[in-house]
């Protein structure tokens, strides 16, 4: 009821009064007048903003985007971010604001130094700055698995993937361009389903 009692000062007369559904629900119905007012006046504006004016207050807002994961399948949680982000960001855009839209790709973890080390004994090439840009790493979901595979079961491999971490934070330039390979790769990947999405204007940046 505190909620409700909350809610009544912020809605005005735009909306019926608040409606109690059960425990956690609370259903709100814009009234009909409200409704009626709006849409006459979305169809009478030429500037073609819907009667919706301009933020006064002209901000820069920073949407984090979905972050994928290097080497693995986007998942459900990956799209949801993905269509929530553009979704913020094409309102505050129209609003007015300045939006960057940030995907933050190329995780430093223990992965990384598995994967790479993978790399090292199937695909030596990716390890060269002058060779790894022509490196198909095929599936790379395959490829993580079988990195985790060796990782699971090779304690020597466990060991030298954990060490290719700190080679990769310290800029082994070997590890940087298997770390490369693989970001380009997974970039493809993502790409096709942010194509499908007609997700444009992301800006990449590394994860901490």
């Amino acid at each position: 009821m505190k909620i409700v009692d909350g809610l009544k000062p912020l809605i005005g007369d735009i909306m019926e009064e608040p409606e109690i559904a059960g425990p956690g629900f609370i259903n709100l119905r814009f009234k009909e007048d409200y409704l009626k007012q709006s849409v006459q006046e979305m169809a009478a504006d030429a500037s073609n903003r819907l009667a919706v004016p301009k933020s006064a207050q002209h901000k820069k807002i920073v949407v984090d985007f979905s972050s994928p994961n290097i080497a693995k399948e986007m998942h459900v949680g990956h799209l949801r971010s993905t269509i929530i982000g553009d979704t913020l960001s094409n309102v505050l855009e129209f609003s007015g604001h300045d939006v960057k839209r940030l995907n933050h790709v190329g995780d430093w973890g223990t992965q990384f130094g598995m994967l790479v080390e993978h790399l090292r004994t199937e695909y030596p090439e990716a390890l060269s700055t002058e060779t790894s840009g022509n490196v198909d790493l095929g599936d790379l979901v395959e490829l993580y698995k079988a990195a985790k595979k060796r990782f699971d079961v090779d304690e020597d491999f466990k060991i030298r993937a954990r060490e290719g971490v700190v080679k990769l934070q310290a800029g082994d330039a070997e590890s940087l361009a298997a770390w490369e390979s693989l970001c380009a790769a997974s970039r493809v990947e993502y790409e096709k389903i942010y194509s499908a999405l007609n997700i444009e204007g992301l800006e990449e940046r590394g994860e901490s």
